[in-house]
Order: C-alpha cells, then sequence, then structure tokens
C-alpha cells in the first residue's frame, strides 16, 4: 500500500489544505493528515479539536486518515510505513525552506517528498491569516468550510 503524510498545524485547516490533501488522496492510497503536536506555537485550537475538524472536511475522502504526532515527521513516518510526505507550495518562499526539509528528510531517513503547487484561488491562504482576519471579524467565509468558520467565530468571540 502506497501511503503519504500530509503534515502540519491546520490551525484552523483551510480551503488551500483541502485541496492539496483532496489531490494527493487521487495519487495513494492512503492519505495521512498529520496534524502537528507543536510546543512552541501557540494555537487557537486544540489538537483533538483540529482533528475533528480535519475528519469532518475530508469525510467525502474514504482513503484519509487523520493522527497527530509531535517530534521528527521521518520518524513519524518510519514507525508508520509512510514512504512520502506530501505539501502544499503556495510560493517561492516556501520552496525554499520546504526544499531544505524534504533534502534532510531524503538523507536522514529516504523519505520521499512529493511537492504540489496550491491552487491559484487559494495561493494566498495561510491558517494565521485566517485567524488574524478572524480575531478582527473579517469575513472568512470563502477561506474555510462553513463548520470551521463557525467555529473560529465561536471561538474569537470567546477571546
Amino acid at each position: 500500500m502506497k501511503r503519504a503524510v500530509c503534515p502540519g498545524s491546520f490551525d484552523p485547516i483551510t480551503y488551500g489544505h483541502l485541496d492539496i490533501i483532496t489531490r494527493a488522496s487521487a495519487h495513494f492510497d492512503q492519505v495521512v493528515v498529520a496534524v502537528l503536536e507543536n510546543r512552541t506555537k501557540s494555537s487557537l485550537f486544540t489538537v483533538a479539536e483540529r482533528i475533528e475538524m480535519i475528519r469532518e472536511t475530508t469525510s467525502n475522502l474514504p482513503n484519509v486518515v487523520v493522527d497527530s504526532w509531535s517530534g521528527l515527521l521521518v520518524d513519524y513516518c518510519k514507525s508508520n510505513s509512510v514512504q512520502v510526505i506530501v505539501k502544499g507550495l503556495r510560493a517561492v518562499t516556501d520552496f525554499d525552506y520546504e526544499l531544505q526539509m524534504a533534502q534532510v528528510n531524503l538523507q536522514a531517513a529516504g523519505v520521499e517528498s512529493m511537492f504540489m503547487a496550491t491552487a491559484p484561488s487559494h495561493s494566498f491562504l495561510s491558517s494565521s491569516l485566517v485567524k488574524e482576519l478572524a480575531h478582527y471579524g473579517g469575513d472568512v467565509s470563502t477561506m474555510v468550510p462553513a463548520s470551521v468558520n463557525a467555529a473560529l467565530k465561536l471561538r474569537v468571540a470567546g477571546k
């Protein structure tokens, strides 16, 4: 079985993330969306909340599963028999960083990376941008699924 992982913080998941996950699911038997547990980042949503949002928004993709991890991604790949890391690229700045990581992952653990250009309609999207807009009452309904938009509104209203 050819397995791939789409890693990230997904805080929250956006249509840009879903674009990459959906397209990756057409190329692999199974795609694991791995939610990063990053102790250095301050997250708006808990890992459990992010996992639930991803499960809900990818429920139409039967070969997509959701998991979480902390530590090195290549260690996750090795312990879960994942052969490929799929990363979405929005701009050249993403490529510079991701190429470096791909080379380290290949050399350190033999794990390949596959880069997918984000659809132009989502190339400006980031979770940080979505959170910032939502925090100030901006409309993010075209950037995230309706359930994620509702969760964002509730969360920022409570802060």
